[in-house]
């Protein structure tokens, strides 16, 4: 069970910090938990951590409660959507655009959803927070990081996004990749979410931007431990824009295999192969490698997804979208070295 009295500082903090949270206002608590064919599928281990993440969630929720009087509290669970990016239906959907604040602790991501996208044009505050661990809240935790610092460096880094051409990535672990970011806007998550439609993930901090569709080519080798119940290396190969073939990784690769089905030419899986993003991670507490969440935040690793780019200023719609991590890369932008082992130049 979370331990409410470590956690509750932190989430005090976050509500009022990075969410902005005013007397008055509706804020609404959401987590998924697990359907049918998680109760089939998945082992004990991974289904007590999903179960774990909804009691934090009601955790959550009891805080804002007592700790927010005049705020009108809500909490939704819905069954689990089984992926990233898969919406959760109408009626979620419908309360999260009537909360001025929707704080979602799930462990499939909402961030690149109709849902998610709906809530923030009806005005809504959002902070996606798929796989979220009640160690973020403690102090040290990625959560304890200094926004402001962190708001800074990935503001500079977006601009640097933005008037870039051309993406090299090369790691020791054998990533060779190169992608265009001609006319894409360079994008900061700083973990500051107090304004009308303002939404990201929390912890926070990384720039981003989505590679120009039909552009990336060349490979991405994920590294053991890097991403969740990855027990072995993994190459996904990119022939201009999308994923051809995914090599190795054990259970996770064939998990990742099904979800692409590499050589089938028809939907919804020629939109899951899309190179999606390329971000930089920024944020100085994070550290721990297979959590997505977090491990995206890691000051000095970079990320690129598969998938939908559509909810972040692209142009494919997908019913997934799935980030890797690259720890320690060497990065050139137009030709320029930026990054040296993960060390900015």
């Amino acid at each position: 069970m979370p331990d409410r009295q470590k956690i509750e500082p932190a989430v005090v903090k976050m509500l009022k910090v990075n969410m902005g949270v005013k007397p008055g206002e509706r804020v609404l608590v959401l987590s998924d938990f697990p359907g049918a064919s998680e109760w089939m599928s998945k082992s004990i281990e991974r289904l007590s951590e999903f179960v774990e993440r909804s009691l934090l969630a009601k955790t959550v929720f009891e805080i804002l409660s007592s700790r927010f009087p005049d705020c009108k509290v809500e909490f939704c669970a819905y069954p689990s959507v089984g992926r990233n990016a898969g919406d959760p239906g109408g009626e979620v959907a419908e309360r999260m655009k009537s909360a001025d604040v929707d704080i979602a602790i799930t462990t499939y991501s909402l961030t690149h959803t109709e849902a998610r996208e709906g809530a923030c044009k009806a005005g809504a505050r959002v902070a996606s927070m798929p796989l979220f661990l009640a160690d973020m809240f403690y102090e040290g935790g990625s959560m304890a990081a200094d926004y402001t610092k962190v708001k800074l460096e990935s503001d500079g880094l977006a601009k640097i996004i933005t008037e870039a051409k051309e993406i090299i990535v090369k790691t020791k672990g054998g990533t060779d990749l190169r992608f265009s970011l001609v006319d894409r806007k360079g994008m900061s998550e700083a973990g500051l979410y107090t304004d009308s439609g303002a939404w990201g993930n929390l912890p926070a901090g990384e720039a981003y931007s989505t590679p120009l569709e039909g552009t990336g080519n060349g490979k991405l080798v994920v590294e053991k431990g890097w991403h969740p119940n990855l027990e072995e290396n993994m190459t996904i190969v990119f022939k201009d824009g999308s994923a051809t073939e995914v090599l190795g990784g054990g259970k996770a690769g064939d998990e990742l295999r099904n979800l692409l089905k590499p050589g089938v030419n028809e939907e919804p899986y020629t939109s899951r192969r899309n190179m999606a993003e390329f971000g930089i991670g920024t944020n100085p507490n994070a550290k721990r490698p297979d959590n997505t969440l977090e491990s995206e935040k890691i000051r000095g690793t970079i990320h690129i997804a598969v998938g939908d780019n559509a909810h972040m200023g692209g142009r494919v719609h997908a019913d997934l979208h799935q980030d890797f991590i690259q720890p320690k890369p060497d990065v050139w932008v137009d030709g320029k070295l930026m990054m040296k082992e993960g060390k900015l130049v």
